[in-house]
């Protein structure tokens, strides 16, 4: 496995989970514009326009641009989980390192049928590497391999 490899994507129905929770995220400061401009302080649409045109980008845009920068390989001795595009992050875990893996779901992302691997390794500075977005059945048997990998490895 090497820095040219081909990264998986994670599933497309991600972008509508992390729809969900940006707008659900978005709802308090939208609330609050409206309670500002109820108060009528100041001119009509100072606080709810910028307010409505930052959610809708953060609600809209962002997700789908998140979405484009995750990719993960699983390979014969290691996870590789790359992410970010302003903060990249390209990490390796190797597989010999492993001390317990997770496979979580939230309602939202049971609603779309996908979970977040975590995988937790020995030492200190990135000790859990996370990939979600996972299709829940392609998360799970990701763990079980990972687990097959670990039992043969320590004999």
């Amino acid at each position: 496995m090497d820095a040219t490899e081909t990264l998986k994507p994670l599933d497309p129905a991600y972008i509508q989970v992390m729809r969900i929770g940006s707008a659900l995220f978005a709802a308090i400061p939208v609330a609050g514009a409206l309670i500002l401009e109820s108060a009528q302080l100041t001119v009509t649409g100072l606080f709810i326009i910028p307010v409505v045109l930052l959610t809708a980008w953060f609600v809209l845009v962002l997700p789908a641009r998140r979405y484009a920068h995750w990719g993960y390989a699983l390979g014969e001795d290691r996870l590789r989980v790359e992410r970010g595009y302003l903060f990249y992050s390209d990490t390796v875990v190797p597989l010999g390192r492993v001390q317990h893996i997770d496979v979580d779901q939230g309602p939202i992302m049971r609603r779309y049928d996908l979970a977040t691997l975590t995988v937790h390794t020995a030492g200190n500075h990135g000790a859990s590497v996370s990939l979600p977005g996972l299709r829940h059945d392609d998360a799970v048997a990701m763990r079980e391999a990972i687990r097959e990998y670990i039992k043969v490895a320590q004999g």
